[in-house]
């Protein structure tokens, strides 16, 4: 665990981590090209939900590069990381049930996405949050559930597509989930 906490200080693995998390924000923005296409610009920010998370991510090690702080973003990165790094990985995995098959694509996204919520947890170190950050980021994360499913917008996923309302209601839970282990997990500083 202290080599892990030494690295998560590390400059040099910092940097990397930035590196690789910024070209992944950016293939998932394009990865949602076909998507946004058919998207209402004002649906734009609650459409690409992963690439959002790593972008936030991004943004946490950037700060922390720069000995910033913004609680904000720290809690939009956690709460984002884990529930759609788990929420893809569900996905993928029930994916492969109902199909008897995951492609090379599938496998991709499966340890993609675990990797960002094990990035989660990993930051805990450098996050610190006002209560604030904590409602702002619920309403975020339950606002974006709303625009997925009470809008359509979630990701398709073609042999899942039958339960969209099973999904939505995973994904309201998640929201959920994520915000207790955000209040339990990361320090809290006086507005």
């Amino acid at each position: 665990m202290e080599t892990i906490i030494r690295l998560i200080h590390n400059r040099i693995f910092l940097i990397l981590l930035l590196v690789s998390n910024f070209l992944g924000t950016i293939y998932g923005y394009w990865w949602y090209g076909g998507q946004l296409a058919q998207t209402e610009w004002y649906f734009y920010p609650f459409v690409p939900d992963s690439p959002t998370a790593t972008l936030f991510l991004s943004i946490l090690i950037v700060l922390i590069l720069a000995g910033k702080k913004w609680g904000l973003v720290d809690a939009l990165a956690f709460t984002t990381l884990i529930k759609y790094g788990v929420w893809a990985v569900v996905m993928n995995l029930l994916t492969f049930m109902e199909t008897g098959f995951i492609s090379w694509i599938g496998l991709m996204l499966i340890a993609s996405h675990s990797i960002m919520a094990v990035q989660a947890i990993l930051f805990l170190p450098h996050l610190e949050i006002k209560m604030s950050h904590f409602y702002i980021t619920a309403v975020w994360l339950f606002h974006n559930d709303i625009i997925d499913y009470v809008y359509g917008q979630y990701p398709v996923y073609g042999s899942l597509s039958q339960y969209a309302e099973h999904i939505g209601y995973f994904a309201f839970w998640l929201s959920v989930f994520v915000l207790v282990l955000l209040h339990q997990l990361v320090p809290k500083r006086n507005n």
